[in-house]
């Protein structure tokens, strides 16, 4: 026996095996050159091929006790399906993936996963955390290449409605149907996948992306009404007292855009990002004349923001014609709220930032449109609720930027058709259904809501969590009323 405080000796077969090298950095993905991106909707970054992903996924550790799952809001088992693409098992990655999240393919190229899994993963501490995010979306391209196979699970119990398609919804929708439930979904519009399809680009999310993902929902028993405007064609009470749901899930997003209020908003030229990035997306007036929507575009556009809803609406411009594309922020560049990856693609595409700047009016052209806007400096104070420095106005920095198209991107809140057409729920300050976070539960039995139109905008991701506990906590429920 080896005495104590000594290291146990190495044995032959120890000092054989090679000493593993670990790689720093994330393996670069490949994504469309700067000069070529900018003249088409193509999708930018392009995946990983077989051998860049087994190579990636063999950076991960595999800790004894892994903390990323703990940063997975729809709760991957992270270091299961990241081992089967290292031992090249593609099939059982994507098994794994498919097993709690049902949208693996937009996950692995909207998600921020540099502030969720990636920012917990343990490699993160002193080198680059495992591209979980690259990683997924392999798996799920992979599958798709494949021929993506999903058996009709004949559900067999109590009826639930979805109101709404997008990331929360769908993710709701996919866990209750797993669980046995008759899920039927009813969309406002006349295609599917919400705020995935009218609110991120061609070029960041293909339409073709949204329709597999749904498509493989659709094909597990999930049945799609679109054109149902709820709150017109049924109340939520409808729903429940008369259609025979035993719950409701309102997943409806945020569609109402935030302005300003500032002079010249209501002029030519002023789009909110709502309606600009709707009209090219939904209604494909990236493909005019083909599709027959077309898009008036500026050849100087501002867009006011810096989240990632202003990052698609520049970058949507510059691709629409724009010759001068810019984002005017009050802010720095490190209170930025847009994923780092998007702001380094908007800067290679030759977008224009001016930070700590404020727009005060837009300037009208005499006929009613958009000449100029006027805009005062800012400097940053201290922190305020947010977190992050109060701007503050520099008294006399006016100035004058030419512009003749702007599009306001500064935030959205919920439609108030569904809240203020159903008695008795309780709503939020700002119109927004009050419910809880954790299980979604809203002040009328049976009736859950997540997503935007509880927290106002937010991610992708964080939605899709909201979809997955409010599934958990209505199959709770309905089950206790059922006893």
């Amino acid at each position: 026996m080896a005495e104590k405080g000594k290291k146990k000796p190495q044995s032959k077969a120890d000092k054989a095996k090679p000493k593993r090298e670990l790689i720093p950095k994330k393996y670069p993905i490949s994504r469309q050159p700067p000069k070529k991106r900018v003249k088409n909707f193509n999708e930018v970054a392009l995946g990983y091929d077989e051998k860049t992903a087994v190579a990636e996924a063999e950076r991960c550790l595999l800790c004894k006790k892994p903390t990323c799952i703990a940063g997975c809001p729809v709760e991957v088992d992270i270091p299961g399906f990241v081992k089967a693409i290292a031992d090249r098992n593609f099939q059982l990655s994507i098994d794994i993936l498919k097993a709690t999240n049902s949208l693996p393919a937009i996950c692995g190229r909207v998600c921020p996963q540099e502030t969720q899994c990636e920012e917990v993963c343990v490699m993160a501490k002193k080198m680059e955390p495992v591209a979980l995010g690259r990683l997924e979306r392999f798996a799920a391209d992979w599958e798709a290449e494949k021929g993506i196979i999903a058996k009709n699970l004949n559900p067999r119990g109590p009826k639930v409605a979805v109101v709404g398609s997008g990331p929360a919804g769908l993710t709701f929708a996919g866990d209750m149907v797993k669980m046995g439930y008759r899920v039927h979904v009813f969309e406002a519009f006349h295609a599917t996948g919400g705020v995935l399809r009218y609110g991120i680009p061609e070029f960041r999310l293909p339409k073709s992306i949204v329709d597999q993902e749904v498509k493989y929902i659709s094909d597990l028993g999930v049945e799609f009404h679109m054109n149902m405007v709820i709150g017109k064609i049924f109340s939520i009470q409808e729903l429940l007292e008369e259609e025979g749901f035993a719950g409701v899930f309102i997943g409806a997003g945020a569609g109402l855009p935030n302005f300003m209020n500032i002079p010249g908003e209501n002029l030519n030229g002023v789009y909110s990002a709502n309606e600009f990035l709707t009209r090219v997306n939904l209604m494909k007036g990236y493909l005019f004349p083909e599709y027959d929507t077309p898009v008036w575009c500026g050849k100087k556009a501002v867009v006011l923001g810096a989240g990632n809803v202003s990052m698609d609406s520049v970058r949507t411009a510059k691709r629409l014609g724009a010759e001068e594309a810019t984002i005017v922020y009050r802010r720095s560049r490190v209170e930025m709220p847009a994923r780092e990856e998007e702001i380094e693609n908007a800067e290679e595409e030759g977008i224009e930032f001016k930070l700590l700047t404020n727009p005060v009016r837009i300037i009208d052209d005499g006929k009613g449109w958009v000449k100029a806007m006027e805009c005062i400096k800012m400097e940053l104070g201290e922190p305020d609720e947010s977190g992050r420095r109060r701007p503050l106005p520099i008294e006399g920095s006016n100035f004058i930027i030419d512009c003749d198209m702007v599009v306001v991107a500064i935030g959205q809140t919920p439609n108030p058709l569904i809240p203020q057409s159903t008695p008795g729920l309780k709503l939020g300050k700002w119109g927004n259904i009050d419910a809880d976070l954790e299980t979604g539960a809203t002040s009328l039995p049976g009736v859950y809501a997540g997503g935007d139109i509880v927290t106002g905008a937010a991610t992708v991701i964080e939605a899709m969590g909201a979809g997955k506990r409010s599934a958990r906590a209505m199959d709770e429920w309905i089950r206790k009323e059922k006893r």
